[in-house]
């Protein structure tokens, strides 16, 4: 991958026709560090976050060997990466397929459940193994999350407890998950996740061999500020030390966003300015979906290639360049007021999930991608902190 120092020198040198994606491979070691000594447990990386092979591997480069895996195409683009590392099928709905080849073929022993009928399927599917690690997911509350996952997976607590009884017969070893939403913005849905987790093991006297707190860690956005991630770790470690259980299960968590979104931006051509509506050349149906659909807002910055631009900045919305009239993201993005035609703009916070929305609709399709060096638009570690976790 070819590398530049900053993407003001990729504008330079390069004058991109098409969408460019930028990879910053010493913000991902940043965080992938910070999480590794900051959190009290295990790290799985969302592999659907961002699963370029590059970020990978540099995941695994700052010590990450774990994965929470979706799909058999996940776990193939792990496994070919090194045998040694683990993935975990934490989707709590995969099909007989799938479960087969995760186990048989690649030696998946890990996965997820919410309902009796997919833990039928993984034991009629693995020819009833006697080597599972079975996690049982838990609905619990998303209410301080921007993107609400609670309503497609999950078991109710009444549901949980006895599905954790049946599954505890049959698993090597149980665990007890739950998700508390995408971009959660408040450390207090932690602990109403650990104490749903908390009742059920009162109630079932089943002591797990881990618990899983799953991801929604959040990353800054200009319209989102979340308090510092050091806030929702101890809030966890206070959580679980009021379990008071009799024995300490492995903790772990399955964070995406909070490892790559600063890793990742796009840089974007102008095609046409309307007033205050930018016609740009990508969009929701490329790397900029989130902008849309959630309507999360990207820090954005105007490369001038030495042009000045005005002091006075003024908030834009963006038209990506398909046909299709939801091809919109409303933001507000702040930009100088004499922004126009063939100018580019840089749209920080991608590296979650700008890469993986991709599609070639209407023809429109960018795989240009670069490795940069420079700092991101934003971001939640402070100079001192960077310095501390930096690898080089």
């Amino acid at each position: 991958m070819k590398k530049f120092k900053s993407v003001e020198e990729l504008v330079n040198q390069l004058k991109p026709n098409e969408p460019v994606y930028c990879i910053r491979k010493q913000s991902i070691n940043i965080a992938s560090k910070f999480f590794q000594n900051k959190f009290p447990g295990k790290i799985l990386y969302a592999v659907k976050t961002n699963p370029h092979i590059d970020v990978i591997k540099t995941i695994v480069e700052s010590g990450i060997k774990n994965f929470d895996v979706a799909s058999i195409k996940e776990i193939e683009a792990i496994k070919n990466m090194g045998a040694d590392l683990k993935c975990s099928y934490m989707h709590t709905v995969k099909s007989r397929e799938s479960i087969k080849e995760a186990y048989f073929k690649y030696g998946v022993k890990t996965f997820s459940l919410d309902t009796k009928d997919e833990l039928i399927k993984i034991l009629e599917s693995t020819n009833q193994a006697k080597d599972l690690e079975l996690f049982v997911r838990v609905s619990v509350s998303n209410e301080h999350a921007e993107i609400d996952l609670s309503k497609k997976f999950g078991a109710i607590t009444s549901e949980a407890t006895a599905l954790l009884r049946l599954t505890k017969q049959y698993a090597k070893k149980i665990g007890l998950s739950f998700h508390v939403g995408s971009q959660c913005m408040h450390p207090i849905s932690y602990t109403k996740g650990i104490e749903e987790i908390g009742k059920i093991i009162k109630k079932t006297k089943i002591f797990p061999d881990f618990i899983n707190i799953g991801g929604g860690f959040p990353t800054i956005y200009p319209d989102l500020i979340p308090q510092s991630l050091n806030n929702y770790f101890k809030e966890i470690k206070k959580s679980l030390s009021n379990l008071k259980l009799s024995k300490n299960p492995e903790i772990i968590c399955e964070p995406g966003r909070a490892i790559v979104a600063e890793s990742g931006s796009t840089i974007v051509k102008v095609i046409l300015r309307k007033k205050q509506k930018l016609f740009i050349n990508d969009g929701t149906y490329g790397t900029l979906f989130d902008g849309g659909v959630p309507n999360i807002v990207y820090p954005s910055k105007l490369i001038t290639n030495g042009r000045l631009s005005s002091k006075k900045m003024t908030s834009f919305e963006f038209y990506g360049p398909t046909c299709d009239s939801m091809d919109y993201m409303k933001g507000p993005f702040v930009l100088p007021n004499n922004v126009k035609e063939n100018d580019y703009i840089e749209l920080g916070q991608l590296g979650a999930y700008g890469l993986t929305f991709r599609t070639h609709f209407n023809g429109f399709f960018s795989d240009e991608i670069y490795e940069v060096e420079d700092s991101p638009i934003m971001t939640m570690y402070d100079k001192e902190v960077r310095d501390e976790f930096l690898v080089a």
